[in-house]
């Protein structure tokens, strides 16, 4: 039976649990009230039963929050004991790495794997370039760049190209816009609306003017934004719409601050792979990188069919 847990909600039900108070498990984790709420329903919603009485006195266990509780102990302290294990592999690695993404792998999934990995091993250096998922793989193949994520995949014999993730692209709006009544719609159908960009030259951009130009539509772009953060804030605000990953749009629409039509398009749902040269002499700092990144709890859940139900 698959699992379908986030690692934050549990944190925050093990904060709520300690607290019997939901506004101060929020602020343990920086996280506002609002949000929280959505979290503890979502779990409730996962675990199949109510975890929490809740009332004017606070919040205090049902029999299944109190099972789970006990559980989240075993579960926390397995957790800091694998990561202390693995952690003094880790530290033995120094030296230089050259990661080359797209724009989806890289914000929605990359960042925040690699600075944990930087913040754990202070010996280490790396270079990220974001470029174009057609240029990725070529690039490891010439030796410009150590590891490579890209959307698509590859068949080369001196490249070993594995499954990453699963994202999907999605039309965000503001959340009263006119295309939040519709849960899935085409992108020919999503095109009259004035459009969030980012920058020109990004490969989100160049992917969205592509698609536009077969359909025979043009984009009607009111700003071009610098990041996916700057992108998501002007949709919020009312600017106008955006494609951008779920995986970047998930912690707005989790608020509110946004809403979301899924895009009906073939291309909408992607598979990004990670490749790296198959040579044995390849480094073990390489190698050892590449298992890291492909073992992230955030990445390894997209991969599961339930992710996407």
């Amino acid at each position: 039976m698959p699992y379908a847990y986030d690692l934050k909600d549990l944190r925050l039900f093990k904060a709520v649990a300690q607290t019997r108070n939901l506004a101060a498990g929020a602020a343990a984790l920086n996280m506002t009230a609002s949000s929280a709420s959505y979290r503890l329903k979502s779990l409730e919603y996962t675990a199949g039963s109510p975890l929490f009485v809740r009332s004017p006195q606070g919040m205090s266990l049902t029999p299944a929050g109190q099972a789970m509780a006990k559980h989240l102990e075993v579960l926390f302290a397995d957790l800091q004991a694998m990561q202390d294990e693995v952690g003094g592999y880790a530290r033995e690695l120094h030296g230089k790495i050259r990661l080359f993404a797209n724009s989806s792998s890289l914000h929605g999934f990359i960042v925040p794997s690699v600075a944990r990995f930087l913040v754990a091993n202070p010996r280490i250096d790396v270079d990220i370039t974001e470029m174009g998922s057609e240029s990725i793989a070529r690039c490891v193949q010439d030796g410009e760049a150590d590891i490579g994520v890209f959307a698509g995949r590859v068949d080369e014999p001196d490249l070993v190209c594995e499954l990453y993730a699963m994202d999907r692209l999605v039309c965000v709006t503001p959340p009263a816009h006119p295309l939040v009544q519709r849960s899935r719609a085409a992108l020919k159908d999503v095109l009259d609306n004035d459009f969030v960009c980012r920058d020109s030259v990004s490969s989100n951009t160049q992917f969205l003017l592509e698609h536009a130009q077969e359909i025979g539509k043009a984009v009607k772009a009111r700003v071009h934004a610098h990041d996916f953060a700057a992108v998501m804030h002007l949709v919020a605000a009312g600017v106008g719409v955006a494609l951008v990953p779920l995986s970047v749009a998930e912690p707005f629409l989790r608020d509110g601050r946004v809403g979301a039509v899924s895009l009906l398009d073939h291309w909408a749902c992607r598979e990004l792979h990670l490749v790296r040269k198959r040579a044995p002499e390849q480094e073990e700092l390489v190698r050892q990188f590449a298992t890291i990144l492909m073992h992230d709890p955030l990445v390894v859940a997209t991969r599961s069919a339930t992710h996407w139900v």
